[in-house]
């Protein structure tokens, strides 16, 4: 194994590795980076537009390049001559400056969802009360648009909008299930649907609806509650390695300067953020739990 040792050695073999790798999965790479690159700009765009944001998507398309490749690019320009050490700091800027701007926009409509449903509470017992006294489904809506706030009142309005110029309120309900994935919401929308085909008691169909988010939401209050601790665990070990590394960097910079200045340090490091990366998305998919 000393042969491995011998930069000249090293250094091509481990690029002829990483070209076969290429070589052989050539394809599912090409389609993968075609769904991480203009697939990911695409569904931002797409989740922006069902939360009803006006944007400019030349200045997001812009920003999202500047924030990707326009980082990556000046960290390899501050880590020159050192040409590995800036790609690989730079590659991983750049995933990351690609992938966040989409990350944010869905926490945005994660939260934008869970005050939605919240709302059902109250819009559901509006709704109820008002078919007890005999309006239509349509006439509770927008009692609920009058009288609560966004984002209900945007989505029923768009709802009601929609019934006014045609559509069907099958077609409108299931358009809203679309922008708010939430089960809740699935569930409300195939109970008016199938009630208004085959009949019954709508009121009091809503009041159970009503009662059953009410029941999830204290069981996923619970299961937050137990899984915050595993979270910070997760977040504790994945940063002990840069912890470590910045009190090396700190007590002995000598000892540490392989991992920047050597191929293979270069590339141990670089293999040592992806596993850290992978153990994280795994812990956080172990820790989250769905009701």
């Amino acid at each position: 194994m000393r042969f491995l040792m011998n930069d000249w050695i090293a250094t091509p073999l481990f690029g002829f590795f990483i070209f076969v790798l290429i070589y052989q999965w050539e394809a599912k790479l090409t389609s993968w980076l075609g769904t991480k690159s203009i697939g990911q700009r695409d569904e931002m765009f797409r989740r922006m537009d069902a939360m009803f944001v006006d944007i400019d998507k030349k200045k997001i398309t812009i920003l999202i390049y500047l924030l990707s490749f326009g980082l990556g690019f000046v960290c390899i320009l501050l880590a020159w001559p050192n040409v590995l050490l800036g790609l690989a700091i730079g590659t991983v800027i750049g995933i990351m400056g690609w992938n966040l701007p989409l990350l944010y926009v869905r926490q945005l409509q994660e939260k934008r969802a869970a005050l939605f449903v919240d709302q059902m509470v109250d819009g559901l017992t509006i709704m109820a009360n008002g078919i007890k006294a005999g309006l239509s489904i349509t006439q509770t809506m927008e009692r609920v648009v009058d009288n609560l706030g966004n984002p209900i009142s945007q989505e029923f309005g768009l709802v009601l909008s929609q019934i006014r110029i045609g559509r069907s309120v099958e077609e409108a309900l299931l358009e809203l299930s679309y922008r708010i994935p939430r089960p809740d919401v699935q569930m409300f929308v195939t109970a008016v649907n199938i009630l208004k085909e085959t009949g019954g008691n709508m009121g009091e169909t809503f009041e159970t609806i009503v009662v059953t988010i009410r029941e999830r939401q204290k069981v996923e209050k619970k299961i937050q509650a137990m899984t915050t601790q595993g979270m910070m665990q997760g977040l504790i070990i994945t940063s002990v390695p840069f912890i470590i590394l910045l009190g090396f960097a700190f007590l002995d910079p000598n000892y540490i300067k392989p991992l920047f200045t050597n191929p293979r340090g270069v590339a141990l490091l670089f293999l040592m953020l992806t596993l850290q990366v992978i153990g994280g998305l795994m812990i956080r998919s172990i820790v989250t739990i769905k009701v």
